[in-house]
């Protein structure tokens, strides 16, 4: 083995001592240049505060949050309906083929009122009852009057007596049953009249009437239609002057509805806006839109409200809440869309908080999460403050 020369070794290490400041010296711009790459990325993710000069300042306007009561304000969208207190089904009261339809949809009609006319055997059955009851109770009245007046001069025996007095009872007992049975097919008093006083009426001719005033809402049949008694539905009626809308409830705004609450229902288009109130709330959520209904009640004097429309609905709740409030215009959203407001800080410039917003009360929305008492929010001149920050 050879050995190296002395004076190759002092150079070698003239060589390496060179190399080591140029290697040092290339890690530290190595690391650098990978810090500088970094730096924007963090800068960009991480907001930082808004600093405004003097005059800028002149743009904003701040509010100093405090606690306070308010009174909630639910939006939602409802259904309207006939006030189901004041709508009926009109069924046939009697079975035959229909030979006359009186009204039209649309008509205004009165308690009583005829709706149609039906060729019925059960009319003439019923008044032909009717006029034979009437017949036997008068023969057993005279009857049992006859033998009052026998048993009083002792012509005849008490048990004679008292069985003329109770076929009188049976008799009259038969005719109010006969009676009634007319009354249940909605015959009219003149008609009764004219079968108890011997008069002829019209042959088998029954008459179905309105049983409560409104307006004929629905039509379900025409002349030659055959109906059964008590199933084939006939006439809808409905006192469309008050309405119920049916107002969807979702999550907490359940909890702040109640009855008694004051209401108001847009339909949209040229319709006024119409109040109303709350006359109850459901206590079953609908399994299709987990909604829970609450009834308005609103007074539709002008036929504004149809059923089956679609309005938008605003609860005023009479129970009181606290809470922050903070101005719509405060509150913007970021790029995920998510709600924030500025804050000032203390260094002097306004630093960007996220919030949860609650419900919105007028011009102003609720905020569960995300400012305390005493912070003071940017509530007008929040966009300016968001376009300086982008720059």
């Amino acid at each position: 083995m050879k050995s190296r020369s002395p004076s190759v070794m002092p150079s070698m290490r003239r060589i390496r001592a060179g190399l080591m400041p140029a290697l040092a010296l290339a890690a530290l711009m190595s690391l650098a240049a990978c810090s500088s790459k970094a730096a924007p990325q963090a800068t960009a993710d991480t907001p930082h505060d808004v600093t405004l000069s003097l005059a800028q300042r002149q743009h904003i306007h701040l509010l100093t949050i405090a606690r306070g009561s308010f009174h909630r304000s639910i939006e939602t969208s409802g259904v309207v309906d006939f006030d189901q207190n004041r709508a009926t089904p009109v069924l046939a009261p009697f079975s035959g083929p229909v030979t006359e339809v009186l009204v039209s949809l649309g008509d205004k009609v009165k308690p009583g009122q005829p709706l149609a006319r039906v060729d019925s055997p059960d009319f003439a059955a019923a008044a032909a009852a009717y006029r034979k009851a009437l017949a036997a109770a008068q023969a057993a009245d005279q009857l049992a009057a006859t033998d009052r007046d026998l048993f009083a001069h002792q012509a005849i025996s008490q048990r004679e007596h008292a069985q003329a007095q109770a076929d009188a009872v049976g008799a009259d007992a038969d005719r109010d049953a006969a009676l009634q049975a007319l009354l249940a097919l909605h015959v009219d008093p003149q008609t009764i009249k004219a079968i108890r006083e011997g008069e002829p009426v019209a042959h088998g001719q029954g008459v179905i009437r309105a049983p409560i005033a409104g307006t004929v809402v629905e039509k379900s049949i025409a002349p030659g239609q055959l109906l059964a008694a008590g199933s084939t539905p006939c006439f809808t009626i409905a006192d469309t002057s008050t309405m119920w809308v049916t107002a969807q409830l979702f999550g907490d705004d359940l909890a702040a509805v109640k009855d008694g609450d004051t209401a108001t229902v847009d339909a949209g288009g040229d319709g006024a806006t119409i109040h109303g109130k709350v006359t109850n709330v459901g206590a079953v959520v609908d399994p299709d839109t987990r909604s829970v209904g609450a009834r308005v009640v609103v007074d539709n004097p002008d036929g504004v409200l149809k059923r089956q429309m679609y309005v938008r609905v605003r609860i005023q709740s009479r129970e009181a809440h606290a809470g922050l409030l903070v101005p719509v215009s405060a509150v913007l959203r970021d790029d995920e869309n998510l709600p924030f407001v500025y804050v000032a800080a203390a260094d002097g410039g306004f630093a960007q908080r996220s919030v949860t917003l609650g419900g919105r009360i007028g011009d102003r929305f609720e905020i569960p999460a995300g400012l305390h008492a005493g912070d003071k929010v940017v509530a007008d001149g929040a966009i300016f403050l968001q376009f300086m920050q982008t720059q």
